[in-house]
C-alpha cells in the first residue's frame, strides 16, 4: 500500500463483553474508549497476563495489552456464514467489540493501521484475531447444530477480524464513520 493510503468504513455495531459466564457481547449505542480499552469490557486494561498467544513469556507474566478491542467486518462475517453453510454469523457471537462495514479484507490489515473516529478517538491494529473454539461453540448453540463448533476455526481462518489497542481515548458510537489509515511502506 502506498504512503497516505486510506479507506473509509462504518461502525455498524458497538458491543461490550461485560457479563461473566458468556462469550456473547451485547450492543451499545455509544461508549468511552480509554487507554485500557472499552470501559467495562472484560478485556479492559493497559496490561494483561501472558497466555498461550505469547509463548515467549511464562504464563501469567504481566505484559502490554494489545488485545483491548476485537473488531470484525460484516463482509467477513458473511463469508464465515457461507463457509459454515448457515444464514448468518452475528458479530456478538464472535465476542466482537466493533463491527465495521466497508472493509472486505479487515483481517488482512497490517499491524500499525490506524482507525480514527469522529470524536478524535484512535485505535491501532495489533494484528489478526486468530479463530478459537469459543465462537464456534456459540454459533453451534445459536444455530442448534453441534457439528458447527468443530468447523468454525477453518471457516474463520483469515476472516476472524483484528485486535487493536487504544492510541487516543474518546467517545465512539454505533454508526460512526471510521477513517482507516494504512502504515507507510518501508
Amino acid at each position: 500500500m502506498k504512503k497516505g493510503n486510506e479507506q473509509q468504513a462504518v461502525m455498524t455495531g458497538l458491543l461490550i463483553a461485560d457479563k461473566s459466564g458468556t462469550f456473547i457481547t451485547r450492543h451499545l449505542d455509544w461508549a468511552e474508549l480509554q487507554f485500557g480499552g472499552l470501559v467495562g469490557d472484560r478485556h479492559f486494561g493497559v496490561t494483561s497476563k501472558a497466555d498461550v498467544r505469547q509463548p515467549m513469556y511464562p504464563r501469567g507474566t504481566e505484559i502490554m495489552n494489545r488485545r483491548q478491542i476485537s473488531i470484525v467486518s460484516e463482509e467477513e462475517c458473511e463469508e464465515i456464514a457461507a463457509a459454515l453453510g448457515i444464514e448468518r454469523v452475528a458479530p456478538e457471537w464472535l465476542g466482537a467489540n466493533m463491527a465495521l462495514k466497508g472493509l472486505e479484507r479487515l483481517t488482512a490489515l497490517p499491524r500499525g493501521t490506524r482507525m480514527l473516529f469522529p470524536s478524535g478517538a484512535g485505535l491501532v491494529c495489533e494484528g489478526d484475531n486468530e479463530p478459537c473454539v469459543h465462537p464456534g461453540k456459540v454459533i453451534a448453540e445459536q444455530m442448534g447444530n453441534p457439528k458447527l463448533a468443530g468447523k468454525f476455526v477453518k471457516a474463520a481462518w483469515n476472516r476472524r477480524g483484528i485486535v487493536a489497542s487504544v492510541e487516543r481515548p474518546g467517545i465512539v458510537s454505533a454508526g460512526d464513520e471510521v477513517r482507516i489509515l494504512f502504515p507507510d511502506e518501508l
